[in-house]
């Protein structure tokens, strides 16, 4: 296979798991290598997502490590032969790599949540929302770059919309509601829509009131996408110095403790969905 100039997130992540398989039989590279009758290079390449590798290959090299776990092995050898020309394929060269890495694991996931303490989760921005935020950076986009995130922007949401949605929950602070992003038309557009968002059956919005006692979760913003399996989650977090996707075990494992605390220190659906409607006619 040829040899990639920028492998994906996707790509990265397969390889990056496949070192991990590797450590966890205590081999080198090089003794690994040498069970695919190959050299340490070409599987230093497929580690690090440079060289793509093929099912057989994916199968020889679990079995040789010992990995005994189907479901892993399976999941990996769906991830090595994955062809799909997404959507986005459409912003390569255009827009940041991170853009298109995210729309490509939001392609795949297999649930999806989001924590949001400041803004509207991007999924259910409206486009106005969305030129707002996009808008607002230092230093200003041109024109045609800020027309092109925010069409990308709306572009995502094909996983809430789509023929076969993805299951998907957010849990959003009273602050990212309240906090206007332009004017008070747009305001309660954006209010309006995430109403008819969560009544849909495969959506979920839950709100966190400014009036809840004893909360300190605010450093838990995140977004957590769903693999195949838990093994193959992915956490993604914005910083002031870009998107970072987070797949340690023990980093997942956290995050994903920190989401069943903002869920249970939210409101229930039903409750939220009264409250952003409430919201929505105060303005």
């Amino acid at each position: 296979m040829p040899r990639r100039r920028q492998p994906t997130a996707r790509q990265a992540r397969l390889g990056a798991e496949l070192q991990k398989l590797r450590e966890a039989a205590g081999l080198t590279g090089r003794e690994a290598a040498a069970g695919l009758g190959t050299d340490a290079g070409r599987l230093s390449q497929i580690e690090s997502g440079v060289a793509g590798v093929s099912e057989d290959t994916v199968r020889r090299l679990a079995a040789n490590l010992a990995c005994a776990d189907g479901e892993l092995v399976g999941a990996l050898v769906a991830m090595a032969t994955d062809r799909t020309d997404g959507w986005w394929e459409e912003y390569r060269s255009l827009l940041p790599t991170p853009f298109l890495d995210l729309s490509e694991l939001e392609h795949h996931a297999t649930h999806y949540r989001d924590v949001s303490f400041l803004h509207v989760p991007g999924l259910l921005q409206t486009e106005n929302y969305a030129r707002g935020i996009l808008g607002h950076r230092v230093p200003e986009l041109p024109d045609g770059e800020l027309d092109l995130r925010v069409r990308h922007r709306m572009a995502r949401r094909v996983i809430l919309e789509g023929d076969r949605p993805t299951p998907y929950e957010a849990v959003i602070h009273e602050a990212a509601l309240r906090i206007r992003v332009g004017d008070r038309l747009a305001a309660r557009e954006q209010l309006t829509r995430i109403v008819e968002f969560s009544e849909a059956g495969h959506i979920i919005v839950r709100v966190i009131p400014f009036d809840l006692d004893d909360f300190s979760g605010a450093d838990s913003a995140m977004v957590y996408v769903g693999g195949a399996i838990p093994q193959l989650d992915t956490v993604v977090r914005d910083g002031p110095h870009g998107t970072t996707f987070i797949d340690a075990e023990a980093q997942l494992g956290r995050f994903r403790t920190l989401f069943h605390r903002m869920e249970a220190a939210s409101l229930g659906p039903a409750r939220s969905r009264d409250f952003i409607h409430q919201l929505a006619k105060e303005l």
